[in-house]
């Protein structure tokens, strides 16, 4: 049966936690290999092939796919480094938009989701029919209908005994993850407010010298720059700024918000994208707490990724070496460098550590509410209105269909205006 996202079920909204596992695995006894393959292996993929092939010394890379050739010689590039473990030949290479199904059905244990998100949908929903273990890359869906589908698959994961490991990477720095159990513990008394920030440059921008070849297909062409179509990659706020979104839920302790109000727009951007350069969103919780996120890309400013979670007792700051400020300005703890620092590693020692364990980690409910409470920022900012968390839970807009073809038709939606209604395009063949 096709895999499709649309094909989903209406689901319920609560929220699971991630189990704490050994971050190192310290001795693998068995020589039984785990068959591991990437799909999507871009920047973020090859980093994600590399760290999930150094978790175990039996992992082996067994198939490649992806849209592009380039993102195949890239994941053949890294297999080379682990020498006997690439067991990816040119018959386990697979290109194209559908070389997911491929590599899914070339006998793989693992796969690794690194796509651009639109795709993550339909790619869990493929892996997890197939009984593969899965980590995906944050985050999880550009769209409603994409979360509910994430969810969809995860509650299917729990029925086959599949593992679901996210890509939120800062719930695996020790030093975070220490710094926020601290908050969670009640050990500053009960969070007040959140404000967490992601100010920096521009990713991939598509200037406006740069033109489409003759020939190429507009989905090719989007796919080439797919950081700067909203399609494609949900926007800043949702696509690089979800680690700080990830992070206020995590200070809130994953519970649903109740509104939203934010701003933004582009004012540094005159490119051929769709997307917003910067926004800043107000979260409304339970009990009258607050959580803000500025998220900005934009050359020549003002850089800053910190988290500042304030308690009754004394404020956090994250990430890197963490430290907690009491209410008279001394620091009173700060984190200390754990045997391995690489939070990117720790996510796939622990998942590959669990695996060997028998240990099923399944995070796809948290993963995809995570996104979800980016995309609700995100739309509270596009409509300028104060949008509520239990209306926006049932929006049924789909960006685009799961069968796209590189050679369709799909003009460029026009950014959008808050105070005005949304124009969407669709694509077409």
């Amino acid at each position: 049966m096709e895999t499709n996202r649309r094909n989903i079920l209406k689901t319920g909204t609560a929220a699971t936690a991630a189990a704490a596992l050994p971050n190192i695995l310290k001795a693998q006894n068995t020589p039984d290999t785990i068959k591991v393959g990437i799909i999507g292996c871009g920047g973020r993929g090859g980093g994600a092939l590399s760290q999930a092939l150094s978790a175990d010394k039996n992992a082996m890379l067994w198939a490649i796919g992806d849209a592009f050739q380039t993102g195949i010689d890239n994941a053949v590039r890294i297999g080379s480094r682990f020498k006997e473990r690439n067991q990816a030949p040119k018959d386990r290479q697979f290109l194209g938009l559908d070389a997911y199904k491929k590599v899914i059905e070339s006998g793989v244990d693992v796969v690794l989701l690194c796509t651009p998100p639109h795709f993550r949908p339909q790619h869990l929903r493929a892996a997890v029919e197939a009984g593969k273990h899965v980590f995906a890359e944050k985050p999880m869906a550009v769209d409603m209908p994409g979360i509910k589908s994430v969810i969809e698959s995860a509650k299917l994961a729990k029925t086959k005994n599949v593992a679901i490991q996210h890509g939120y990477c800062w719930r695996f720095h020790p030093g975070t993850r220490e710094a926020y159990q601290k908050v969670l513990a009640g050990e500053l008394g009960r969070v007040v407010s959140v404000y967490g920030t992601y100010l920096s440059s521009p990713v991939s921008a598509l200037a406006n010298g740069i033109k489409k070849p003759d020939g190429m297909g507009d989905v090719e062409w989007q796919m080439n720059w797919w950081q700067n179509f909203e399609w494609l990659n949900a926007g800043p706020l949702v696509e690089q700024c979800i680690h700080t979104v990830d992070k206020v839920a995590w200070a809130m302790g994953d519970i649903d918000p109740v509104a939203a109000v934010a701003t933004g727009g582009r004012s540094h951007r005159d490119d051929q994208s769709n997307i917003w350069d910067h926004h800043h969103i107000a979260y409304e919780y339970p009990n009258g707490v607050m959580a803000h996120v500025g998220q900005r890309q934009m050359k020549g400013t003002y850089g800053d990724v910190t988290d500042r979670v304030y308690c009754e007792k004394g404020t956090m700051y994250s990430p890197g070496r963490c430290k907690i400020v009491n209410t008279d300005g001394k620091t009173t703890w700060r984190s200390k460098p754990a045997e391995v620092d690489d939070m990117y590693q720790v996510c796939h020692n622990e998942f590959f550590a669990a695996l060997r364990a028998g240990n099923i980690i399944n995070t796809g409910v948290y993963m995809a509410k995570s996104t979800a409470l980016g995309l609700f920022g995100r739309e509270a900012a596009y409509t300028g209105k104060r949008i509520k968390w239990a209306d926006y839970w049932n929006d049924t807009y789909d960006y685009a269909p799961d069968d796209i073809k590189f050679t369709d038709s799909f003009p460029v939606a026009p950014a959008p205006i808050p105070g005005k209604p949304r124009v969407h395009t669709q694509p077409s063949r």
